[in-house]
């Protein structure tokens, strides 16, 4: 609990006299607001553990005005305000909550550990300890002070965990209750004139129970479904039979459906479709697939010197250009790069930019002349590019 400082006159005078103040006469002290005194250091009281301590100090942090009056506080102690936060205003109440040693009992496990904070939730908070909201804390003085000292005790008392089949859906689920009576009771489960349960409402609660509710006759259930997307293909004539590329990514849709279900002895025996509605649309697959056939590729035969003699590539780049094709498609006319798709002699991608003959290799270096010289200046510097980067 944070106590409220009264700011009488008389608590200030006295407050000042304890501190040694000289050079004021305790009855023009008297006479002196609050906000006067202050400007002479910060006025911060002190509460730890039930006792009272009341100071001025012109510190910037409560660490710093701890340290000039001999507060000591330890790691594990907790300070409100934060003891490292700069001080800006004329008075305070500080709470110092002191640490001390609590026994946390989790079932077999007894942790010990050491906390300034007060409540269970907190202290399980500190600790790093998951509950489950059906788990429960209680906090006591400790019961064993020659193994756990005299400190706190916290126990846990988990929820135990089971399976429950409500009307055909499985759930774990947690409880405190120790029959499955209570269960449905905590629960807040009232069974119908048809409903049956697996077991007896008597029956002991235990790890790993599976529970089954059902009820008797016709019934309707909503299911939620997945609708399939249907595909579209679009044929590329630059591209080679065998290729498939997805262009738009297909989305499923959805829809809830009813259905009229019998239930005979807890088993399912029949299931109706009664009722339908879309809730989301799907969306096709876009995909693009090759289908230029491969026997449509260059057959025109010649050499590497012939098609270079009949490109624009000058005599003097034919040295470059012969090193870059030869590194790009080895010099076959009809290359295709299995993963990116690019193709021809110069590797080009999309395949379209070298027109519907792109497997004709004077097409091939025509384009790759123009590339070299248009992105690097020359087909030097394009050779010098891809010695620095392996590609260009």
């Amino acid at each position: 609990m944070r106590l409220r400082l009264r700011k009488s006159t008389t608590f200030i005078s006295v407050s000042l006299a304890i501190l040694g103040l000289v050079g004021v006469s305790a009855v023009n002290m008297a006479t002196q607001p609050a906000e006067a005194m202050n400007e002479s250091g910060r006025l911060i009281s002190v509460h730890d553990r039930g006792k009272e301590t009341v100071f001025l100090t012109n510190a910037d942090t409560l660490k710093d005005a701890f340290k000039e009056h001999g507060i000591e506080i330890d790691s594990h102690d907790a300070v409100e305000p934060g003891i490292d936060d700069k001080l800006v205003a004329r008075d305070y109440q500080v709470n110092i909550y002191r640490a001390r040693p609590v026994t946390v009992i989790d079932g077999s496990t007894r942790l010990k550990v050491v906390t300034p904070y007060q409540t269970a939730e907190q202290i399980i908070a500190d600790v790093g300890i998951s509950l489950y909201p059906e788990d429960t804390t209680s906090l006591s003085r400790s019961s064993d002070i020659v193994s756990d000292g005299a400190g706190l005790q916290l126990q846990i008392k988990r929820a135990t965990p089971f399976m429950l089949d409500l009307y055909g859906k499985k759930t774990e689920v947690r409880t405190q209750a120790t029959t499955i009576g209570e269960m449905l009771k905590e629960k807040g489960i009232t069974l119908g004139e048809n409903d049956q349960m697996s077991l007896p409402a008597s029956s002991a609660i235990s790890a790993g129970l599976e529970v089954r509710v059902w009820r008797e006759g016709k019934q309707t259930v909503n299911v939620d479904e997945a609708i399939a997307f249907g595909v579209e293909q679009i044929k590329d004539a630059d591209r080679e039979i065998g290729y498939k590329a997805v262009q738009t990514a297909g989305v499923a849709g959805a829809r809830t459906v009813t259905y009229e279900v019998q239930i005979v002895n807890g088993q399912e025996v029949a299931r109706t479709e009664i009722a339908a509605i879309v809730t989301a649309q799907p969306q096709n697959q876009v995909e693009v697939i090759g289908s230029k056939s491969k026997s449509l590729g260059y057959t025109g035969g010649g050499s590497k010197s012939e098609w270079l003699a009949a490109s624009n590539i000058p005599q003097e780049s034919w040295g470059y250009a012969d090193f870059m094709v030869n590194k790009e498609s080895g010099w076959n006319p009809n290359a295709v790069n299995k993963s990116s798709g690019a193709c021809g002699l110069a590797q080009a991608l999309p395949c379209s930019k070298l027109g519907p003959n792109w497997s004709n290799p004077v097409v091939a270096l025509n384009w790759m002349n123009s590339y070299a010289t248009g992105r690097y200046g020359s087909w030097e510097k394009a050779y010098n590019f891809w010695q620095a980067n392996r590609w260009y």
